[in-house]
């Protein structure tokens, strides 16, 4: 701590001396002629020679990653994020002046140098530097083993300082940039709208899910953060929009884990004159092509596994069921996933979690959840889901208990979410007079009536499928994250411990 409080007076001590010897330690502007990056590719092919006889004098600036005093002379290692340079000081190049200044510099300042680019005789491409530059002073030291720390939360509160020091985590949001990039590319040339809705909403709809709750002054109104995009993308669809998306923060009131920040990214998409097998075979092309954009290949590592985006399994719900069932002793046949009583012997089994309320279309998604959802590392779509989850679907023809749903899991996540769209205002009205009942009987996350999304309904929409898909978890499998922290540049934390 005494070290560190040293440190600190140091480094105000060096700052007091900027302004007594004139220097305004946070100028407002330094005019650069190439950033580190336009050095690298201008210089990096040059021979020592080549350098040596063009002398291209250049005007470049950074943050001090590293000092190497040499007496009348030293080298600094700037970098700008992505890429560094090295700059070399020599007393009887910069001036007496000039030197002094460089002697007030410390690793983590902002500065700037000019000069001709040369090659060490290591072979190094340096900065000579004519005259160097101070524009910002850093005051709290960096850490010397940011990599070594074991404290996550840290990192996290101070990405800041993460994104200084740690390369790898800059590499995460450029490529996370990339991914929604793709995604934009391949939803606009197949001529979907991209459309912004509103945040405030007056009901929380298109998903099972607690809200953020708040109030409006003016109007004197409850409102709520959007929990899902869907409602208003198909009232769009209903006004003649046939294909159109949204790329946007939702915010559910839950809670946290390595696969949940209450506030996060989706996409959802939606496709008049189509059903859910056909946005299968979207979702399959549009992943397939991400992540070979974004990784290089169409075989990405993640954690301990290998995914191969050149392979692709579908399954019925109950199917996994039964082919992840851990005792082949106690298997059940497909037709007791159907029986409620069995349901919940089996339920009771293997610690899957329901209530005596629960329905056997509720029983039988917590069966899969529990043994069936970690085990799908491959890309795999997971599809005819119950009703009774599913309140914004249309059901299967014939199968009243089922709907046209599916789901699509990668290194046992859910990544998207797709249904063909319930269409009959009816029967969306006697979905959601369920939902209240549920609601009724203490369900929190069920859905609450929106009048006029039946009222738009009415007007009709076309055979419809829509599809939601999580842009953290995605980032998480092509960036080989492990947490959805680690791809959220801000993710929710418990405020900071003053007396910590």
């Amino acid at each position: 701590m005494e070290n560190q409080t040293n440190l600190l007076q140091q480094r105000r001590f060096k700052l007091a001396e900027l302004k007594r010897l004139g220097y305004d330690p946070y100028p407002r502007r330094f005019g650069y002629s190439h950033t580190l990056g336009q050095i690298r590719k201008a210089f990096e092919a040059a021979s020592a020679a080549e350098l040596e006889e063009k002398k291209e004098a250049v005007r470049v600036c950074g943050r001090i990653m590293s000092m190497r005093p040499q007496g009348k002379a030293g080298f600094i290692d700037i970098a700008d994020g992505e890429h560094r340079l090295q700059i070399y000081v020599r007393r009887d190049k910069v001036g007496p002046e000039n030197f002094e200044l460089f002697r007030l510099f410390d690793i983590g300042d902002i500065i700037g140098a000019e000069g001709p680019i040369f090659r060490t005789r290591t072979g190094e491409l340096t900065v000579a530097a004519a005259c160097v530059h101070h524009l910002s002073k850093n005051l709290l030291p960096l850490p010397e083993k940011w990599h070594g720390l074991t404290d996550i939360e840290t990192r996290l509160r101070r990405r800041y300082v993460d994104l200084i020091v740690n390369p790898d985590v800059r590499a995460v949001f450029v490529k996370r940039n990339r991914i929604i990039k793709e995604i934009r590319n391949f939803l606009d040339e197949r001529d979907y709208l991209e459309v912004e809705t509103p945040v405030l909403q007056t009901i929380a709809g298109g998903a099972l899910a607690r809200p953020f709750a708040t109030h409006h002054n003016a109007l004197d109104i409850n409102l709520y953060l959007r929990i899902a995009l869907e409602l208003y993308l198909k009232r769009l669809i209903v006004g003649g929009i046939p294909k159109v998306y949204e790329l946007g923060r939702i915010f559910r009131n839950e809670g946290i884990s390595a696969q949940h920040n209450p506030e996060f990214t989706m996409l959802e998409f939606y496709q008049a004159y189509s059903d859910y097998r056909d946005l299968m075979d979207v979702t399959q092309e549009m992943i397939t092509r991400i992540a070979e954009k974004a990784t290089g290949g169409r075989r990405v590592k993640y954690r301990d596994h290998v995914l191969d985006f050149d392979s692709w399994r579908r399954m019925t719900l109950k199917e996994a069921v039964l082919q992840f069932w851990p005792d082949p002793g106690t298997k059940p046949e497909e037709s007791g996933l159907a029986d409620v009583e069995t349901l919940r012997s089996l339920a009771r089994s293997v610690h899957a979690p329901f209530e005596m309320s629960d329905g056997p279309g509720k029983i039988c998604a917590s069966l899969f959840e529990t043994v069936a959802e970690d085990r799908l590392i491959q890309p795999t779509f997971i599809y005819d889901y119950p009703a009774e989850t599913s309140p914004l679907s249309k059901t299967k023809s014939g199968d009243p208990d089922t709907v046209e749903r599916f789901e699509l899991y990668i290194a046992g996540m859910e990544i998207a979410n797709a249904y063909s769209e319930l269409n009959d205002p009816a029967e969306q009205e006697a979905r959601f007079e369920a939902q209240l009942a549920a609601r009724d009987r203490g369900d929190e996350e069920a859905h609450a009536m929106d009048e006029d999304y039946i009222r738009a309904l009415g007007y009709g929409m076309p055979p419809t499928a829509g599809e939601g898909i999580g842009i953290d978890r995605l980032t998480m499998v092509l960036t080989d994250s492990p947490s959805i922290r680690d791809v959220i540049l801000f993710p929710l934390l418990r405020p900071e411990d003053p007396t910590a």
